[in-house]
């Protein structure tokens, strides 16, 4: 018998994950150019800038994506919401994460200012580096408010599996970022030079102006005589605490899978520099073809939240089987090309420099490679199916099984390895692959049992 996810589905279902998924798919890659377009600039304008942009950038992210994941699950409540057909009660949950945005931009905030010394002189770096490490993570942290503000109001749209608005704001954002970034790095138009400073700036403005449009869009007399967008404005404290309850689960299952891969990353560095430089090309490329999984995965989300919010639970599952389906198809041509065309593939990150250090570079990206393509399989299903959990509300099963998965199945075995057997650079990406299927099983297994189909986060009846 073929797995599920490999029968024949309705083409009205494959449309309707494309439908939801795709925007999502391009809006998240979108993202991923503007910090690649940072980097540009950045590698251009100092060695200290760009050394100091990644570091700051991970452990900022780190703090963000928390707090933006928190905001971000109002999306799921509204998806339940929608399939239930309650669109008055839209407003006031999008007003809940409203709420939780100012209130985590002020502990961002704080961050930002009371940590960013402490943080990178920890880290040890240069002076230079560590000073300009300091600057990019408290801009970019004092910013960070619009960043949850992107994600919460973004979930207006995407929670009601209404996509493209979302992919076009983030688009024109991004577009805005380039010439930002050349303005304010190099200080051009008679603007000053900031450096490091300016990108960050850049950034931050690119997450105002995404702000400043999905609030133009949202806070209209069309959408409060539907939703209830102005007169939801109130804290109710049942709703608020409904949110954390699933919302905090699920975001912390994000953040520390990012916290797993920034440990890895510094391990692998003790092996050698050129093991660590090969490792952040292949997690360089890695991030490029990662977001397609990511896109379905919140999209997954949205549509198991209106199917279990009319009572559908069936209909769930079935696009469930839809996006894997989709989405291996998508995988499948990316493996190819890894595993037959490593080299033309790893060009663009070997195209100058020292020959022989760039051979030993290549040599160990070339089996690198073949690892990522098993890992994208594996991690594509695994997205998928705990897409599907967190549409559901069963975040919590997921945060606990990736904080038992990632120190004893990644963290702690590369630690060891490296320390007292000497691991290879690849046995250490091994790892990664025991990590990720790990995850997948679990989530898989956990889909299987059928749990999740009688879940809700909103009110099981309200009587109205």
């Amino acid at each position: 018998m073929l797995p599920s996810f490999l029968r024949r589905s309705s083409p009205g279902l494959d449309r309707a994950v494309l439908r939801v998924c795709l925007p999502l798919v391009i809006s998240l890659s979108a993202t991923t150019a503007m910090e690649f377009t940072d980097r540009v600039f950045l590698a251009n304008y100092s060695i200290e800038a760009i050394s100091a942009a990644l570091p700051a950038g991970i452990t900022s992210y780190l703090f963000i994506a928390f707090f933006g994941g928190v905001g971000g699950y109002v999306g799921v409540f509204i998806a339940q919401y929608t399939g239930r057909g309650e669109e008055k009660r839209i407003g006031l949950v999008l007003w809940q994460g409203i709420f939780f945005t100012l209130f985590s931009g002020v502990l961002l905030a704080l961050l930002g200012a009371w940590a960013s010394e402490p943080l990178f002189r920890l880290a040890g770096h240069a002076e230079e580096v560590r000073r300009q490490e300091e600057i990019y993570f408290a801009i970019l942290c004092y910013g960070s408010v619009l960043h949850v503000a992107m994600a919460t109001l973004a979930t207006f749209f995407t929670g009601r599996g209404i996509t493209r608005p979302v992919m076009l704001i983030t688009a024109f954002a991004v577009a805005l970022n380039i010439p930002l970034d050349y303005l304010l790095i190099y200080g051009r138009c008679g603007l000053p030079e900031l450096g490091i400073a300016g990108a960050a700036l850049a950034t931050v403005s690119a997450w105002g102006v995404n702000v400043l449009l999905l609030a133009l869009l949202i806070f209209t007399a069309n959408n409060e005589r539907r939703f209830a967008v102005w007169r939801g404005c109130r804290l109710d404290r049942a709703l608020f605490l409904r949110l954390l309850r699933f919302g905090v689960p699920g975001s912390l299952q994000f953040t520390m899978d990012i916290l797993a891969f920034t440990l890895f990353i510094l391990l692998v560095g003790r092996i050698s520099t050129p093991a660590l430089a090969a490792t952040n090309i292949v997690l360089s490329i890695n991030a490029l073809a990662f977001m397609p999984s990511m896109g379905v995965s919140q999209g997954v989300s949205v549509l198991v939240g209106q199917a279990l919010g009319g009572g559908k639970p069936r209909l769930a599952g079935q696009y469930v089987v839809a996006a894997c389906r989709l989405l291996l198809l998508y995988i499948l041509a990316v493996d190819l090309l890894f595993v037959l065309a490593p080299d033309v593939v790893l060009a663009p990150f070997l195209g100058s420099g020292d020959e022989a250090a760039r051979s030993e570079v290549l040599a160990l990206c070339r089996p690198l490679l073949s690892i990522v393509a098993a890992y994208l399989f594996f991690d594509a299903l695994y997205m998928v199916y705990s897409g599907a959990l967190r549409g559901a509300g069963d975040t919590r099963f997921m945060m606990l099984a990736i904080a038992l998965v990632s120190p004893f199945c990644l963290v702690l075995p590369v630690y060891f390895g490296i320390e007292r057997f000497h691991l290879s650079v690849q046995g250490a990406w091994l790892f990664v692959l025991l990590f990720v299927f790990t995850l997948f099983a679990l989530s898989l297994l956990r889909f299987r049992s059928g749990a999740w189909k009688k879940m809700l986060v909103i009110e099981e009846d309200r009587g109205d």
